[in-house]
């Protein structure tokens, strides 16, 4: 029976080769997101390992509020510079030193722009002398206030040199400062950056005010232990004498803390791989199940001899899944070889992207061979499992009849087509209506999937009907007529290649509605209620956000045809212990004036110091209202108690939590990251709006848009979203693709004898080609209507859902889904070449002959 098998096999290489390639590309996605992880995060390991080499410990401040990578960004409070002197004092010190180091240094380059950096800090330091890691490669060290170095990186980047005037904005003054470069660092084995850092480093003075808002402070201290003491005791030593209220750790410590935060935001991207890998196994499982249905149908005779010459019932089954083993484990070694290189090829990508982060040697970690050859072999012999089942079942008696196989009834597969959609759809309901406790995301996902999969098994149902009527298009002539009456022939293979096609563009049109719907809400939403004509307003490039000095609103307030101004701040705070975002307003009428935030309780057009206002949705969730006390800790300063005086209706305009325009300073940005102008009635917006631009000149990384502009960047971020998952599902879509030439191949393998009497009562060869055309053009288009029907519903229903959270308006992409139904056509085209040649290139005699 093995034997056997292994040549039924090798007999039908093409067939099964076509199968695999759809697991082939599905675990490529899923090793390929394991072996990205594994080498982005050694490649940081090692570079946060190198960062430290030469610190045995370091002492900081613990933060005041914890912030995830995810969230933004966590700061310490600065150190007193006693600090260094006590660390000096403790045995075993051999010298420690007070450093200055924070995110938000960025120097303007020679176009007058501010040099950006997406995923590497841009760091603002204090020069500490020249060590075994980093070395002056030209110039001197910085020695007078308004002289600076930079790392080589960033002076290529700028494309700037030693000797010119400079600017650079820091992390307590968004206006631009002018320096000197006196010097270009680098570091050991000729590197210009560790890890793409952009550095400016200023005098220590200087460091102090512009990176941490006040002088004779530290961010940390960095320790060398004496001679015979390891780390381990010396940072248990400092402890003691420091107390509880710092954090002391060794220098590995602190590599593998920094190195954990980066992994967490990785860990996040690799199961957004994941989930994407799991949509294009889920089409392929469509393409496995009708690759080997069809094959079971077309071997009817050959298993019927072997039954009738003692095969049991289980050794068919046996030999089914034996193929599919076959089949699974070598996609599963061609696509773990495949994401191996597709992982490389994306980490090599990602360091680019990261201003040429320095790569760790490439890895294939346990978890990619494991996960390749699970979901390889699971993938494959479940889907697999049904046809062999069948195949079983085949009695001897069928060797000597026809190997035709009659339809069946689809009585059973449309019950159970709809208790599984019944299924999802309740499973969606309690997801999207928030009654799945803390088990959201899991319950929307599975009644995704039940819903792909009830639909699927309803699809036979309205297969033969829908599909008619759609091949009535090409009815005019010969060959449409027999490829709209070949389509419908077998409604359960049409019903399943259309299903493969049916799930990727029911994802893409999916999410393409919410996401208009969003910007159509936020968009419409924002006209009406954000009543002021001129935005100020930057793009964010890095874990901080663009922000200007105040001085500007005061000076806009101050032109002719500008009625109100108001600056606005944010970061994230501990509000009575828990994390949330709170904002800050230069003019608290503001809110209601330009954000058109109405008051449900009390009064928010005004906020004193000692006061602040909530939401509607914070209050009902921390059981606030007006006269409740609360306790908020910014990322620097001290706790500080806060009355409630008002409570506003929640938007997406407004935050959970504004605080008074003094409580800015101790945000981690401390200046407007926003500024809202509103001018009096008939005042021109192209008169005013050049004047608040001369306002902006000394901080390059902001602009001023007017309030549609402005809506309209808001919103774009949703359309580079939207195009990042359209790229990612469009793997599903191309193994959906395989499905129909698959079935198309084996079709036309099946009809040979049919095809060959066509040929010859008169079917010319470009008919024939035609004919075959007509099918797929008919399965797709069939697929296509089904993924925009789905798509359409399981958005509507998502948009539905999430009306409380200021998705309000549905929005239908009439447009894309036309484009879709487009593409699909041309899909069944393309699908159809091989098939259709190979159908038009079939000997008659033969054909006629075969069996």
């Amino acid at each position: 029976m093995f034997r056997a098998t292994l040549k039924s096999l090798l007999a039908r290489k093409v067939r099964l080769i076509l199968s695999g390639l759809a697991v082939v590309l599905g675990v490529m996605f899923v090793s390929g997101a394991f072996v990205l992880t594994d080498t982005l995060g050694r490649s940081f390991d090692a570079i946060f390992a190198e960062g430290t080499s030469e610190i045995d410990v370091n002492v900081a401040a613990k933060p005041k509020v914890a912030v995830s990578e995810l969230e933004g960004e966590q700061v310490a409070n600065p150190l007193p510079a006693a600090t260094v002197g006590r660390v000096r004092q403790v045995p075993g010190v051999a010298d420690a030193v007070g450093v200055v180091v924070a995110d938000g240094a960025r120097l303007i380059g020679s176009n007058g722009k501010a040099v950006t950096s997406f995923g590497p800090p841009q760091l603002g330091e204090n020069w500490t002398g020249e060590s075994d890691l980093l070395r002056l490669r030209e110039g001197r060290a910085p020695q007078a206030d308004d002289e600076i170095v930079v790392n080589r990186a960033l002076a290529d980047a700028a494309r700037v040199k030693v000797g010119e005037r400079v600017g650079v904005l820091t992390a307590f003054e968004s206006k631009r400062r002018d320096f000197t470069l006196v010097g270009v660092f680098g570091y050991s084995g000729d590197r210009d950056s560790i890890g793409g850092v952009n550095e400016v480093m200023f005098t220590t003075p200087t460091a102090q005010r512009l990176m941490l808002g006040k002088p004779d402070v530290f961010s940390s201290v960095t320790v060398t232990a004496a001679d015979g003491v390891t780390p381990e005791r010396l940072r248990d030593d400092v402890a003691a004498v420091l107390g509880a209220d710092f954090e002391v750790k060794t220098g590995e410590q602190v590599a593998a803390d920094q190195a954990a935060g980066l992994k967490e935001g990785l860990t996040f991207f690799n199961r957004i791989l994941l989930g994407f890998a799991a949509v294009a196994l889920l089409v392929g499982t469509f393409l496995i199940l009708n690759t080997f249905s069809i094959i079971v149908a077309q071997r009817t005779r050959e298993l019927a001899l072997m039954r009738a010459i003692g095969a049991s019932g289980r050794q068919i089954i046996g030999s089914v899944v034996l193929e599919a083993i076959a089949v699974g484990l070598i996609a599963s070694v061609l696509g773990l070889a495949a994401g191996v290189g597709v992982g490389a090829l994306l980490a090599w990508l990602f360091g680019r992207l990261a201003g040429g982060l320095p790569l760790a040697g490439l890895g294939v970690p346990p978890a990619a061979v494991i996960g390749a050859f699970a979901v390889g072999l699971v993938i494959t012999v479940v889907a697999a499992l049904l046809p062999a089942l069948r195949a079983s079942r085949i009695p001897p008696i069928a060797a000597m009849q026809d190997v035709a196989t009659p339809d069946r009834p689809l009585t059973k597969v449309t019950v159970a087509g709809s208790l599984v959609t019944t299924v999802g759809a309740v499973l969606l309901f309690l997801g999207l209506s928030d009654n799945a406790g803390d088990n959201v995301l899991p319950t929307i996902l599975a009644g995704v999937l039940f819903t792909f999969i009830g639909v699927a098994l309803l699809t036979p149902l309205i297969s033969r009907p829908v599909v008619s009527l759609l091949g009535a298009i090409f009815a005019w002539s010969v060959p449409g007529k027999l490829g709209r009456l070949n389509s419908g022939r077998n409604p359960r293979r049409t019903a399943i290649t259309a299903a493969a096609l049916m799930v990727g563009i029911a994802l893409v049109t999916g999410v393409t509605v919410i996401l208009d719907s969003a910007k159509g809400s936020i968009g419409k939403y924002s006209e009406d209620n954000i009543q002021a004509e001129l935005v100020i307003s930057g793009a964010q490039s890095g874990p901080r956000p663009a922000s200007f000095d105040p001085a500007v609103l005061q000076r806009a307030a101050a032109i002719p045809g500008v009625r109100m101004v108001d600056g606005e701040y944010g970061d994230m705070v501990k509000v009575d212990g828990k994390t949330t975002y709170a904002s800050a307003h230069s003019d608290p009428a503001a809110l209601r004036r330009i954000l058109g935030a109405e008051a449900t309780a009390g009064v928010v057009d005004r906020l004193a110091p000692g006061q602040l206002l909530v939401s509607s949705d914070a209050a009902a969730s921390r059981n606030l209202s007006v006269g409740s006390t609360v306790t908020v800790q910014a990322q620097r300063g001290e706790p500080r108690t806060y009355t409630v005086t008002g409570i506003y209706a929640s938007s997406s305009l407004t935050s959970p939590v504004t605080l008074p325009a003094d409580a800015a300073k101790e945000f981690l940005v401390p200046q407007p990251i926003r500024g809202f102008v509103q001018l009096t009635p008939g005042a021109p917006v192209v008169t005013v709006q050049p004047q608040v631009e001369a306002l902006l000149a000394d901080s390059p990384e902001v602009s001023v848009a007017d309030r549609n502009a402005f809506i309209e960047q808001q919103t774009s971020q949703l359309d580079s979203l939207l195009t990042m998952i359209q790229i990612l599902l469009a793997l599903a879509i191309v193994i959906a693709v395989l499905g129909i030439v698959n079935t198309l191949a084996l079709s036309v393998l099946e009809r040979t004898r049919e095809l060959g009497l066509l040929r010859a009562i008169g079917l010319r060869r470009a008919q024939t080609m035609r004919m075959i055309t007509v099918e797929a053009v008919v399965i797709s288009v069939f697929g296509a209507l089904l993924g925009v029907a789905v798509g359409t519903g399981l958005g509507a229903a998502v948009v539905e859902a999430l009306k409380d959270e200021g998705i309000t308006d549905l929005v239908l992409p009439w447009s894309q889904m036309g484009t879709v139904l487009g593409l699909a056509a041309l899909v069944g085209v393309v699908a159809a070449v091989l098939p259709a040649i190979r159908a038009a290139r079939i000997n008659v005699l033969g054909a006629i002959a075969h069996d």
